[in-house]
């Protein structure tokens, strides 16, 4: 399982109480798997993931018999599953791939929000896709962002995102992403000529809901997740974190 990241959550316990969240995160990567499962393409089919080192993403998709061509910031300890081809370098710059060659792409684990200038990095995204490819991606979502700021009391900075174009949030370690509203989204993939198919939280139960009933029945755990994935459309705006789904034309 990939280890915690921070969130709303985590960031009103102390320091030393992270484990608090173990719960909370394994059905997070267990929704994440079951999107993913979903979304592959139902053909052997050529990938290139940009998820780095901490997302399953490329293994996974090497098990459902895909190519997968994971650009990473260094290799990993553990040996790469068959069918898993690693490229060391930097995910923002994809020079090394030809134009309209690979089937799809997969961007997870909020990597589009870690690259701030995320314009050149999709339309990067574009270029590299067949017509018809598909890309998965993951971003913090705007929720987050200003949820962050409160919690940081940078009050001044609340007042200017509904007029900002380019939300940045300082996160306490000082690492900086960049957040969107699903509207920002939708735009940012149809001005490179890509095609939405779907927006959506990656999960709208909160943290104490799942640790209350896995923790009361740890069985429970994949009928949580159908059940978040089965369920009525969310609502686009909730969740720490958007996930979406296009195509290009």
């Amino acid at each position: 399982m990939p280890p915690l990241q921070p969130s709303i959550a985590s960031l009103r316990h102390d320091p030393g109480d992270g484990d608090s969240l173990a719960i909370y995160w394994r059905f997070y990567w267990a929704v994440a798997a079951a999107q993913l499962a979903r979304w592959l393409p139902n053909r052997p089919a050529l990938l290139l993931d940009l998820s780095g080192l901490r997302a399953q993403c490329a293994c996974q998709a090497a098990r459902a018999g895909h190519t997968v061509v994971s650009v990473l910031p260094r290799l990993p300890e553990e040996p790469l599953p068959r069918g898993v081809h690693a490229v060391v370098g930097d995910g923002s710059s994809l020079d090394f791939v030809a134009s309209g060659s690979v089937d799809a792409v997969i961007a997870e684990d909020r990597v589009l929000s870690r690259y701030l200038v995320t314009e050149g990095l999709v339309a990067e995204i574009a270029r590299v896709l067949r017509p018809g490819g598909r890309v998965l991606l993951c971003v913090d979502s705007l929720m987050l962002g200003m949820a962050i700021l409160a919690e940081q009391n940078y009050w001044a900075h609340l007042s200017d995102v509904p007029s900002a174009e380019v939300v940045l949030v300082p996160w306490p370690d000082g690492m900086i992403t960049r957040c969107f509203w699903s509207e920002q989204l939708r735009e940012l993939l149809t001005d490179v000529g890509l095609e939405v198919e779907w927006i959506r939280p990656r999960t709208v139960l909160s943290p104490s809901t799942v640790e209350h009933i896995l923790a009361s029945d740890p069985q429970a755990l994949t009928k949580l997740v159908r059940s978040e994935l089965s369920g009525p459309a969310p609502d686009e705006s909730m969740g720490i974190h958007l996930v979406a789904s296009a195509r290009r034309l």
